[in-house]
């Protein structure tokens, strides 16, 4: 159960919700049907000792409700209070995420990223708001709302979701507590707009570390995700907490030494997001695994990597001085901690 009540949701995250959030792909055994707990537990250990506050327990991955629920329960008995958990709404049907979202609570979730279903296609902003205030009405949870073109609200305003939409939905829903704002991706448009009008009400993240750091010179932000960044080990919550503190320029001397690790992302993620709309779990546990995660196998549906996107991303860990495993790209989907 949340450490508060859903009215105070919005006064928890401005005081709790800082720092930066990892995502945590869950781990299967070796045949694909059961949990991996001991690579979970491995995951949810390693992204603290990294330094992050949160992180993001990812559903897009074939889980069930009720193995979710599990998912939830490993991580928070073994965080303990140390490691906040982010409950990913992203199942097939609203009632479903309700479904989901009410097990995690139960299992230990902090707080909920809200998704949006592929079959849900809406042609009005009342479609939106009705999705999103029914979802939040059925949760205790305090709500981060995520604004990005994945979800093709665009046919609905060239925002996704307008300023107009948003402050309706911050009036009629108490436990939305913070704006995952990344509308108009890849310009920063929606997050400037999102902090212009809402910063004294909610939390405004910026998850995309390329964008926030430099931003930080401008813009007071207190806590970052969730996204991919625990690839690069402790680099990012390092970087954010001195910029937090006013300590901008050692910040971005470590943001240059990583730029080609940042760089071969952008190449890689480039090469898919933007055509189909779906991040490549797959790619991202690899990322992990190249950092001392667990890795393994994924359950179908999942995307591959190419030979040469591993490559590519192994040798900008190491052209960047980050930490990455000598052991063959071979050992990946085997995992660290095979079951």
């Amino acid at each position: 159960m949340p450490a508060y009540q859903k009215k105070d949701a919005r006064a928890w995250a401005r005081e709790k919700l800082t720092g930066c959030s990892a995502v945590t792909i869950p781990s299967y055994s070796a045949d694909l049907k059961r949990l991996n707990e001991q690579g979970i537990r491995h995951d949810i250990a390693l992204a603290r000792e990294f330094g992050y506050s949160y992180t993001l327990l990812c559903s897009e991955v074939a889980i069930t409700p009720e193995e979710n629920a599990q998912f939830t329960a490993w991580a928070r008995d073994t965080a303990g209070s140390k490691l906040g958990l982010f409950f990913h709404a992203a199942f097939g049907t609203l009632a479903e995420n309700i479904e989901a979202a009410q097990l995690a609570e139960k299992a230990g979730a902090d707080i909920v990223l809200l998704s949006y279903p592929p079959q849900f296609w809406p042609s009005t902003e009342q479609e939106i708001y009705d999705y999103t205030r029914a979802f939040c009405d059925a949760t205790n949870l305090a709500v981060m709302l995520f604004p990005i073109p994945l979800w093709g609200f665009e046919r609905v305003h060239p925002a996704g979701m307008s300023v107009q939409l948003v402050r309706k939905l911050l009036q009629d829903c108490p436990n939305i507590a913070a704006i995952k704002s990344e509308q108009g991706f890849p310009l920063p448009a929606g997050l400037c707009e999102m902090y212009h009008h809402f910063r004294d009400e909610v939390v405004i993240s910026c998850p995309i570390e390329g964008d926030a750091i430099p931003l930080m010179s401008l813009m007071k932000l207190q806590f970052s995700g969730t996204s991919n960044t625990q690839w690069m080990s402790t680099y990012y919550p390092r970087a954010f907490e001195l910029a937090r503190k006013g300590e901008w320029e050692a910040a971005m001397e470590l943001y240059w030494k990583v730029n080609p690790a940042r760089n071969a992302n952008g190449a890689a993620a480039g090469s898919y997001a933007p055509g189909t709309g779906v991040l490549n779990r797959t790619m991202w546990k690899y990322q992990d695994w190249l950092a001392g995660f667990n890795g393994g196998p994924l359950r179908a549906p999942a995307m591959r990597v190419p030979d040469r996107f591993m490559k590519q991303l192994r040798q900008g860990l190491v052209a960047s001085g980050l930490p990455v495993t000598s052991d063959p790209d071979s050992a990946f989907m085997v995992g660290r901690h095979p079951c």
